[in-house]
């Protein structure tokens, strides 16, 4: 049962992160997801096109500007949520993907750099076929250096009770 403590976190965001868009990372994440589109790495075509410049592909936010241990973390999660869910039976360590939605205002061009705040949105529980679980829904904003919206990103993290986990092992 979610209690108090953990509704009081839905609102709570984590501190802002800094992400610079690189022409030459533009591209090696095209190659990487397969995408020859030429927006994403040939100059002259992208001057020459709508955007004036090279953009990057949707789901390329940059590299971080301050690389600490949790840099590599794709979801940035307040850090407060990690601890209280954790005592209530429900630790991170145990996540699942439930998807990802975007919604895009302004290309990402190569030299931009943006920052991110990611939100806890909503944190609900329900039965699930194994037991019970959390919902979490987490959006990331993240704004380029001229304080512009450019992306949205609504992140659904799916826990289990370490109750149920356990349970699991035990009858493996």
């Amino acid at each position: 049962m979610l209690t108090e403590e953990i509704r009081n976190l839905i609102g709570k965001s984590t501190s802002a992160k800094t992400y610079e868009i690189e022409k030459g990372a533009i591209r090696r994440f095209a190659d990487a997801v397969g995408d020859p589109n030429p927006l994403y790495r040939d100059e002259e075509y992208a001057r020459n096109s709508r955007y004036g410049s090279v953009i990057a592909p949707p789901g390329f936010f940059g590299w971080p500007v301050e690389q600490d241990r949790d840099s590599a973390i794709i979801i940035d999660i307040p850090p407060e949520l990690v601890t209280v869910l954790g005592q209530a039976g429900y630790p991170f360590s145990s996540v699942v993907d439930g998807g990802i939605e975007y919604e895009f205002f302004l290309p990402i061009r190569a030299g931009d750099v943006l920052t991110a705040k990611t939100t806890v949105r909503n944190i609900r529980e329900r039965a699930g076929s194994t037991g019970s679980i959390v919902l979490i829904i987490l959006e990331t904003t993240y704004l380029n250096q001229n304080s512009n919206l450019v992306t949205t990103a609504q992140v659904t993290a799916i826990l289990r009770s370490l109750n149920q986990q356990q349970k699991e092992q035990t009858n493996a």
